[in-house]
């Protein structure tokens, strides 16, 4: 019986798919005389060793669909390939890398569906990517999808919170279920998405990651292992989306809050929050908004937990509900038309003189 289960256990697990003979990544950058760009923030993972241990750190990737973010040469991409998935879908912007990108499809085109999209990630339905996959329940297990990718640190940040609100409203990669993310992020970046209260890196980023998403910061590369090498060291992190948000609301509501305290993270909370607040209003709702929350108006923004920024949020909800304009105060906007205003005040007292 025993040597029956082993049997089926064997039949059932494919063996890493072998590549047939290709060219060294190294020997096609030559090739195509391609040099990283700074105006993409492009750094290359070329060691093999590494890109394995990076595509392994996402799990389990036989017969799922993976999509990789700015494969560039192709070099993550190979150590994909060898996880056999039943289909990958590149998206790179930089033209340079079809003819790299085109030799890894045709020498899979039996075993793996291959797609390579010329574009900017920024501007691209992941769900059309994804199209054919099984869509999955929310509070099921992850679905058989997954996004990867080694990041270009100019659009890192930007990327994840559009992912983040993706991920809030259940559309995109996340019309399938809780899609799982492995990706870089600078060193510091990573830090600032796993740190918890009361610690130095903690801040907006913190929150709202840690809201949505089981946040596993791995491990580190050294800047040294790109080419070019960045100035830091890069952190590889996987995100899983929770079954249920931490905070329950409005995703805009939630990141202006946020955004809103973490502008002055070094003083009293009470000072940044009271910012949500237009002047003749501000006094007042600021101490109320702590009496509501039951939160310390007198700790700093990296001490509130996760749970005192959720009883804040929905003390600034109930706020909302009867002040409705407070909603759409912003105090930038507001100090940034006083200074306008003060500026035509002055040209027309000088034109008059």
């Amino acid at each position: 019986m025993a040597a029956v289960k082993n049997a089926l256990v064997k039949t059932a697990t494919r063996p890493p798919l072998r590549l047939p003979p290709l060219a060294g990544v190294h020997d096609l950058l030559r090739l195509y005389r391609i040099r990283a760009l700074k105006s993409f923030s492009q750094n290359f993972l070329l060691n093999e060793r590494i890109t394995d241990k990076f595509v392994k750190s996402a799990g389990k990737l036989e017969g799922i669909h993976v999509c990789e973010v700015g494969p560039g040469p192709g070099s993550i991409t190979r150590s994909i390939m060898r996880q056999n998935p039943a289909q990958l879908t590149v998206i790179e912007k930089d033209e340079r890398f079809l003819p790299t990108l085109e030799l890894l499809r045709d020498s899979c085109k039996s075993s793996i569906n291959f797609n390579i999209i010329t574009g900017d990630i920024l501007k691209t339905n992941l769900e059309d990517v994804f199209r054919g996959a099984t869509k999955c329940n929310w509070d099921e297990k992850p679905p058989s999808v997954h996004l990867i990718g080694n990041l270009p640190f100019s659009v890192s940040t930007i990327l994840l919170i559009r992912w983040l609100e993706a991920m809030s409203t259940k559309s995109g990669a996340w019309a399938y279920g809780r899609t799982r993310m492995t990706l870089t992020f600078q060193k510091e970046v990573a830090e600032r998405m796993a740190a918890r209260e009361a610690e130095e890196q903690r801040c907006r980023l913190s929150v709202m990651c840690q809201n949505w998403c089981k946040v596993d910061h791995k491990y580190n590369i050294l800047g040294k292992s790109f080419i070019p090498p960045p100035d830091v060291d890069v952190g590889v992190v996987t995100l899983t989306p929770l079954k249920e948000p931490i905070i329950k609301l409005d995703f805009k509501l939630i990141e202006k809050l946020l955004r809103n305290t973490f502008n002055m993270r070094q003083k009293y909370s009470r000072r940044s929050v009271s910012t949500l607040f237009p002047e003749d209003l501000r006094e007042d709702l600021t101490e109320r908004i702590f009496e509501m929350a039951d939160v310390d108006p007198l700790i700093r923004p990296y001490q509130i937990s996760n749970f005192e920024f959720k009883r804040l949020c929905h003390a600034y909800n109930e706020l909302i509900k009867e002040y409705p304009h407070i909603a759409s105060y912003d105090f930038r906007a507001y100090k940034t038309s006083q200074i306008i205003n003060t500026e035509k005040i002055t040209d027309y007292k000088e034109n008059l003189l």
